[in-house]
């Protein structure tokens, strides 16, 4: 075992089941201009329950804004919103980081229905 795996702090399932990770579709997607880092405004729409949200995805290595629009994305939306410069954050866009750094966005690999949850 490596220690980052001895390392790593366990959760039960109630404590996975209080994150509310749901799909949804990148509906607007423009640079955040106002960003210390290069970043995009994303809006998301999450279906009826949740709605549209906003995001700052730090994603301009993979992706630019007309590729986004139309893509479904994974995010968190019960974390409190979080003002990030001139922009209030509603929601976490999910991704993971590559061999340099740059973020990859976590995504269904099917057609899902907005909103739907994480299992």
């Amino acid at each position: 075992m490596s220690d980052e795996t001895t390392a790593m702090q366990t959760i039960g399932f109630d404590d996975f089941l209080k994150v509310e990770l749901r799909v949804g579709r990148v509906v607007g997607a423009e640079v955040f201009v106002a960003a210390r880092k290069p970043a995009y405004v994303l809006q998301v729409d999450f279906g009826a329950e949740v709605g549209v949200r906003k995001s700052s995805a730090q994603i301009t290595a993979h992706y630019t804004p007309e590729e986004l629009v139309g893509r479904l994305v994974v995010a968190v939306v019960n974390f409190p919103r979080k003002q990030i410069g001139p922009l209030m954050s509603e929601c976490l866009v999910t991704g993971f980081h590559d061999a340099n750094g740059d973020v990859a966005l976590c995504v269904p690999d099917r057609e899902v229905p907005l909103g739907t949850r994480l299992l």
